[in-house]
Parts: C-alpha cells; sequence; structure tokens
C-alpha cells in the first residue's frame, strides 16, 4: 500500500513524540529525491529519512545509513545554510491530506533568530519536500515545478506556497459515523470500496477494500448491499473514527508464504485471510524501513551505476561488431591454401605459360594430375603471376595469425566485460561502483578522470559471511578483488567455488589447515550460486577446487583464472546472512 493520510497522521505523531526539540545536527542529500536530517537531543540522535521519488515517497526515523555523494550538491549546501542548528518546534498536518509540515526556529547568516518550515508532501509521483521562510514563500525544494509542468500550482524559489488542490471529502474526526455512511451509500453505481475511497480523506484503496472485507467478506456493489451489511457498515466506520480519535496505531505488515513483503497498515488486516502472515511492529517508522529500505538501497545503486551500465553496454556491443568483422576477414583467409598451390602450378610450367593469357590450364599435380584453370593477369608475366598468388599467401597466412589472435582477445574481453555488468548488478554502494570505475580504467576500457586512485580511500574489504561450524566464506566484489582473494589472501589450501561458465563473485572458504565439513562446503557453493549472473536459475553449477590448483595466465583479464583439478556440485542459489 501507499501511505495514506491516516497512516501520516500516526505517523506524524510518531515522529513528534521525538522529534519536536530536536535539533538538526547534520543535513544529506544520498539522492536528489530523498533527505536525510540528523537530529539530537539531550538522549540520542536519530536519522530523519524523507524520500519524494515516485517509487516510495515517505518520511520516516531510519536505522539505515544511505550512502552520500562525495560531493554535496548546491540544493544540499543551501539546506545546511538554512537548517544546520534548527530546533523543530511543531510538526502539523493539514487535515488528513498527505503534506506534513515541520516548522523550525532557525539561524540566519547574520545571527538572528528566523522561522523555517519544511513541508513534505506524499503523493506518488507528485510528491517534494519545499523550504519555506517565514512568510510562506518558497527558498527552494526537491523538486522544481514551473508552469511546463503544472499549470495550477508552480513551485519555484520566491513563489508562494499554495497547497495541493483539496479533495471533496470527509475528515474522519469531523464528521459523524451515520453522515459517512449516507455518503458511502449514495454511490449506488459503484463497489463499496470505491464509494468508501470516494468518501473519506486520508483512506488508501487498501483500507477501503479491508473495510469492505469487514462488511461483506468481499467488494459488493453498494446498491446490492442488505440492511445488515449497512448497519455493519456503520459500525466499521464506527470503529475506524474511534481509533484515528484514540491515536494509537496497531502497526503491522504481511508476507506470503515464501517470507515476501505484502502490504503494510496501521490497523490489523483481514482481507486475505488465510494467504498471508501477519507480524506486527513496534512502530510506523520500522515498517516503513522494513518495507522500502532494501529495495531503495539497490535502487541507488542502479541509479548511480547507470552511466556505467551504459559505458559496459557500449564497449560490449563495439567488441562484438569488431569480432564479426574480424571472422568475416578470417573467413575470407581460408582460401590461401589454394593460392599456394596456384604459385607452385605456374611455377613448375613456367616453360608452357606465356604472357597475356587471362588464365593458365596446367595439370594440378596435387589432385591427381587432373586439368585446373587458374585465373592470371594478362599484363603480367607467368612469373609475376606466380609471385602474386604467393604475395597474396603469405598475407593471408599473416592476416589469419594476425586475427586468430585478435579474435581470442575480443572474446576474452566480450567475456570480461560481462563479467562487470554482473558485478555491477550486484553493487549496492557508491564505493563499490567506484572500484568498479577504476577497475575498467586499469583495464584500459575507461580514461580514469582523475589519473590515479585516491590514495586516502581504502579499497573495501571482501564480503564475508559464517558457515554453519563457524567456518570464514570470503565473496569478491569485483574482479580485482576476485583476483586479490584467489591469489594473494587465500591459503593454498582454502577451497574456491565459482558458477561454472558464467559471471560471478571468486569465493574462498577459509579453512585455516582444518578439514571443511560437507555442510560447510555445501554454504559456500550456495553463496557462489548466489553471487553470480545465474543466480535466478535457482539450481547452478558450481565448480570447486583447492586454491594452489589456480592459475593466472599472463596478460589475463581480472578476475580472469584457469583450473584443470575440479570437481562440480549443483547449488541452490540462496542469499547468505552477512557476518556481524
Amino acid at each position: 500500500m501507499g501511505v495514506d493520510g491516516i497512516f501520516l497522521h500516526f505517523l506524524k505523531n510518531e515522529i513528534a513524540d521525538y522529534a519536536v526539540g530536536a535539533r538538526i545536527e547534520k543535513i544529506y542529500l544520498p539522492t536528489k529525491y530523498e533527505l536525510v536530517l540528523g537530529l539530537r537531543t539531550r538522549a540520542e540522535a536519530r536519522r530523519l529519512f524523507i524520500s519524494v521519488g515516485g517509487n516510495a515517497p515517505r518520511f520516516n526515523f531510519t536505522a539505515a545509513s544511505p550512502e552520500n555523494p562525495a560531493q554535496p550538491p548546491m540544493l544540499c549546501m543551501l539546506l545546511r545554510k538554512q537548517l544546520t542548528g534548527a530546533v523543530i518546534r511543531e510538526v502539523r498536518q493539514a487535515g488528513l491530506d498527505r503534506v506534513v509540515f515541520f516548522d523550525m526556529d532557525a539561524t540566519d547568516e547574520i545571527g538572528d533568530r528566523v522561522k523555517r518550515t519544511l513541508v513534505v508532501e506524499i503523493m506518488a509521483q507528485y510528491s517534494n519536500c519545499i523550504l519555506l521562510d517565514e512568510n510562506g514563500v518558497i527558498i527552494d525544494a526537491l523538486k522544481r515545478v514551473d508552469a511546463a509542468k503544472s499549470s495550477f500550482r508552480e513551485v519555484l524559489p520566491k513563489l508562494p506556497y499554495r497547497l495541493p488542490p483539496q479533495q471533496d471529502k470527509y475528515d474522519i474526526r469531523e464528521v459523524s459515523p451515520e453522515e459517512i455512511v449516507r455518503r458511502v451509500l449514495s454511490y449506488e453505481n459503484k463497489t463499496l470500496s470505491s464509494a468508501i475511497l470516494n468518501t473519506l480523506s486520508g483512506v488508501s484503496p487498501l483500507v477501503s477494500k479491508e473495510l469492505a472485507y469487514r462488511v461483506t467478506l468481499g467488494d459488493r456493489a453498494v446498491a446490492e448491499l442488505p440492511e445488515t451489511a449497512r448497519e455493519r457498515l456503520l459500525h466499521e466506520v464506527t470503529v475506524l473514527k474511534d481509533f484515528v480519535e484514540a491515536g494509537k496505531p496497531q502497526p503491522c505488515w504481511l508476507t506470503d508464504a515464501a517470507g515476501a513483503n505484502l502490504e503494510f497498515s496501521y490497523l490489523p488486516l483481514t482481507l486475505y485471510a488465510n494467504d498471508a502472515l501477519r507480524h506486527d511492529a513496534r512502530t510506523l517508522s520500522e515498517i516503513l524501513d522494513r518495507f522500502y529500505e532494501e529495495r531503495e538501497k539497490l535502487r541507488r545503486a542502479k541509479s548511480k551505476a547507470e552511466d556505467l551500465f551504459r559505458a559496459v553496454a557500449a564497449l560490449k556491443e563495439r567488441t562484438a561488431k569488431k569480432l564479426n568483422v574480424q571472422r568475416e576477414e578470417l573467413a575470407a583467409c581460408e582460401d590461401r591454401e589454394q593460392k599456394r598451390v596456384w604459385a607452385e602450378l605456374i611455377n613448375a610450367n613456367l616453360y608452357s605459360l606465356a604472357k597475356g593469357a587471362a588464365f593458365y590450364e596446367v595439370q594440378d599435380y596435387y589432385n591427381g594430375y587432373q586439368t585446373v584453370r587458374i585465373p592470371a593477369d594478362p599484363l603480367l608475366t607467368p612469373s609475376q603471376n606466380s609471385q602474386r598468388y604467393y604475395k597474396e599467401y603469405r598475407k593471408a597466412q599473416t592476416a589469419q595469425r594476425i586475427l586468430t589472435e585478435q579474435i581470442e582477445k575480443g572474446m576474452a574481453d566480450l567475456a570480461y566485460l560481462e563479467t562487470v555488468e554482473d558485478e555491477l548488478s550486484r553493487a549496492e554502494t557508491e564505493k563499490e561502483l567506484t572500484e568498479i570505475r577504476f577497475e575498467l580504467s586499469g583495464a584500459g576500457f575507461l580514461k580514469s578522470k582523475t589519473g590515479t586512485k585516491n590514495k586516502k580511500n581504502a579499497p573495501l574489504p571482501p564480503l564475508k559471511f559464517t558457515s554453519p561450524n563457524g567456518f570464514t566464506v570470503l565473496v569478491g566484489r569485483n574482479n580485482t578483488q576476485n583476483d586479490d582473494l584467489s591469489f594473494k589472501k587465500a591459503a593454498k589450501n582454502d577451497w574456491w567455488f565459482h558458477a561454472q561458465k558464467a559471471p560471478g563473485s571468486h569465493v574462498i572458504l577459509v579453512c585455516n589447515g582444518a578439514e571443511a565439513p560437507e555442510t560447510d562446503m555445501e554454504f559456500a557453493a550456495k553463496t557462489a550460486a548466489w553471487f553470480s549472473s545465474v543466480r535466478e536459475r535457482g539450481s547452478v553449477e558450481v565448480d570447486y577446487t583447492k586454491v594452489r590448483n589456480l592459475k593466472k595466465p599472463p596478460a589475463a583479464r581480472p578476475g580472469y583464472v584457469v583450473y584443470h583439478v575440479y570437481q562440480t556440485v549443483y547449488a541452490k542459489a540462496e542469499r547468505p546472512d552477512a557476518t556481524p
């Protein structure tokens, strides 16, 4: 479900319990549509996360720490100038609309006390976060909206702030249940859930369907409701009104049998009956973090990796086109032996051949002395035609050798770029993307922006997991780290795992001289299956061998190894739990 007005009503109260009186210490913009405010009271510090992206707009306290860009954007610097040190005095909501105001006492550049308001609008793709001055004039916003985007309501610096268009719906706190039911029943041509959605402000489609399910165990048309259902509708509306006025939400979320998240709400959900498992939470912020953080983390990484994905895709396309041309040229070299034979046959018959002929008819002693017709240049002597064919033969021979080498190199480059593409698909942080960029620069595929890697930034460590019996399992994040793991960090008797004939991470089962039990070997194989490009298959062929059996060919691309002594196992791709 999306975050609706009643959800925000409860969430606003939850945030206000801590935020009112808290001071803003830090301000970050992890992406252009995300804002993180570091709040501190005398007791503790918390992070208030605000997202106005179209995928999951929301605000909540978060335990996560989104990675920030190396250079803060200009808007971030403006917000720091305006709000650093500000104290939140009130958190209020516009009725039950999805608009929440954070009123603050701040200090301007000359030290005078000023009022500032941060407006958070949670409205799907139209969500926004807007900073206002004490007169309600816009200072700036995460999303600027000009006349080309909206003729009704512009959101630009120095313009007065206007609330979004109001809907003709009832605030459940201000209208009697009887009046609400009368209006719901007036929508005779709608289903009950649609009628509720059109009547009540701040109610999402999910809650509307939940109320309809509680009334009819389904979602019947309003005109078909019997009198008993109308009475139950009045009861459910009264219960919801009392629930909202009491201000005590019951945060919960639903998962399917496989553990995948389905829905979340501020009240118990019954419409899924026995098809979902219900889980209770302590706070609404906890639910939002649980539902969205993992997905948002991957989305941030994909967004930041877009330029690298495009660059790698272009490199793959260029390499593939070059390979096709080289293969065509190699195919043209296949008749080189014929040219050598023709040169020899002309030489063997020089005594009988004359200048000016368009072709020579000679006996082919390589093919049972059958008569063969050899094309000739009339302007050249037989000897010169023979030399021409020898020259073409040697040229084709050289071309074959060079093209064969180039094709092998091109195929290796293409395979390497596929491994980089796999790395990018699993990268989750900007540091991982930076290291992949440096890897591509070191391999000669990209021009380095800085020329050399910043020595102050230590390389990321490999991913680390613990097997069932306490063995350490290390996973390379990129090809450079794969090489480092396999040839520098791993001991000769450690076990090495990799998805067979597919891009993926090098996985090392660290044995420290001990014999690894079968369960730990299986854990490492499943980990290698998960950190591969073919994990969607479910069951993946994984090769494993002792580290001492690995070899790195000279001039091979990062991450490329060869091994001849190995075993193969089918492993189910399962995501391991990270070691604390």
